[in-house]
């Protein structure tokens, strides 16, 4: 895999289809290419998990940090006190500090699995918690108009939803943001802000902030600020990206398991997991293209979709969870189930039917044509000593050789599940107590 970065970043990102729009192309291409631009993106700690969802401004940032500009992450201890209107159809529930701080500590440590060390965090509750009300009002609030604010399309779609509406406190937001862009600038030398496409509104208005606190400075004036967004992720379906049946899909091994994290990427569908490798991976333009034509020859192979989870899975939880991710999947197919985890077992075939049984019952041991019929994969004990005749019954992956066989606690797995398979696919998991 190519880690060099691209002579031509901004070329680069148009050919992986990463640029929507632009406060300034020219300046931007031009700022891209050489030099090193401090740049800055924000997260809201509204979770103390970031989603999937972040992983594309969290590998925009990496791409511009490759190539020799200073990132800072900023996190919205400030802001988050609040909520980002853009995106939102209601309300957000207002957050107290202390979940706030506990949010940041977990999505910080995720930034910074992430990014690495050469990286800035910075939160902006240090410099909006200390402003004076009507100073704000009087010196940034003057720059904004209501026109123009009511105008984007954050604040827009939920004034003409009459019965929802939107409060003093979400409308106020966009200054804030702006404010920010403006002290990174002063202070940290910030000149471009990158996000998803629903941020255009706030980036802009941070632009416009800085053009008229620092107009009559010559020299600041020259170095102007600058807004990148990139496109927000949808499936080709449709369906919101990084949703699942069971929820979001988190970067928190606590709150989605690295199996799970990387089974969402296994089953994407093709068209998706071909844009999502350009969105995503680290892979040159040059070897995703070859990648594409090899699973176009092989669909059925899922290439792509393998080469994207192993790559994701090992950059959230590290190379040894992608292996153990493939292991676990290869045991749905038939693969051995001694070497895993009782829970992980558990996860794996958490969407198949299931029952429980107590370990007082296994003592005297369970005739397998038994086992089958009360897990109704079988339908009478005749069906079952048949399918065992036929060598089409597997008991944790092992086929059945004998009819008469009874099942007792020794042939557990991991103290805790029996995995039952008729055929190829149909499977039952028992859970004992």
């Amino acid at each position: 895999m190519s880690t060099k970065p691209p002579s031509n970043l901004f070329e680069e990102l148009k050919q992986r289809a990463l640029v929507q729009d632009l406060s300034d192309q020219k300046q931007i291409q031009k700022e891209l290419s050489g030099g090193s631009l401090t740049f800055y993106c924000g997260f809201d700690p509204t979770s103390d998990s970031l989603h999937v969802g972040s992983l594309l401004p969290l590998t925009m940032m990496k791409r511009l940090q490759a190539a020799g500009h200073k990132p800072l992450a900023l996190v919205g201890s400030g802001t988050g006190m609040i909520g980002d209107p853009s995106g939102k159809s209601e309300e957000r529930v207002l957050l107290g500090s202390e979940q706030i701080s506990s949010n940041i500590s977990g999505i910080s440590a995720q930034i910074t699995t992430l990014l690495g060390e050469n990286f800035e965090l910075v939160e902006n509750g240090k410099w909006l918690e200390g402003l004076n009300l009507v100073e704000f009002l009087r010196d940034v609030g003057k720059h904004f108009s209501v026109n123009q604010m009511m105008a984007k399309d954050s604040v827009k779609s939920r004034l003409e939803n009459r019965e929802q509406g939107i409060s003093y406190t979400e409308f106020s937001y966009m200054l804030l943001q702006a404010y920010d862009f403006y002290h990174l600038y002063q202070e940290k030398g910030c000149r471009l802000q990158i996000g998803g496409s629903d941020q255009w509104g706030n980036i802009t208005e941070g632009i416009e902030l800085i053009r008229r606190k620092t107009s009559g400075d010559d020299k600041i004036q020259s170095n102007k600020a600058l807004g990148f967004t990139f496109p927000l992720l949808t499936t080709s379906s449709g369906a919101k990206f990084g949703k699942t049946e069971k929820g979001a899909v988190w970067l928190s091994a606590e709150r989605t398991s690295p199996y799970e994290f990387y089974q969402y990427w296994i089953n994407q569908a093709d068209q998706d997991a071909l844009k999502m490798l350009n969105f995503f991976s680290f892979r040159s333009v040059e070897e995703i293209a070859e990648l594409k034509a090899e699973h176009e020859k092989s669909p059925q192979t899922r290439m792509a979709q393998k080469a994207l989870a192993e790559e994701l899975t090992s950059m959230v939880h590290g190379s040894e969870e992608v292996k153990k991710a493939e292991t676990a999947a290869q045991v749905f197919f038939g693969g051995s189930v001694t070497d895993l985890p009782g829970e992980t077992l558990v996860e794996i075939f958490s969407d198949v039917p299931s029952s429980s049984l107590s370990k007082s019952e296994l003592e005297g041991g369970i005739d397998i044509v038994d086992l089958l019929v009360n897990s109704e994969l079988e339908k009478s004990k005749g069906a079952a000593k048949r399918s065992i005749s036929g060598g089409g019954v597997y008991l944790n992956n092992q086929r059945v050789e004998d009819a008469e066989l009874k099942v007792t606690s020794e042939d557990l797995v991991d103290s805790m599940v029996l995995i039952l398979r008729l055929g190829k696919k149909k499977y039952h998991l028992v859970r004992v107590t």
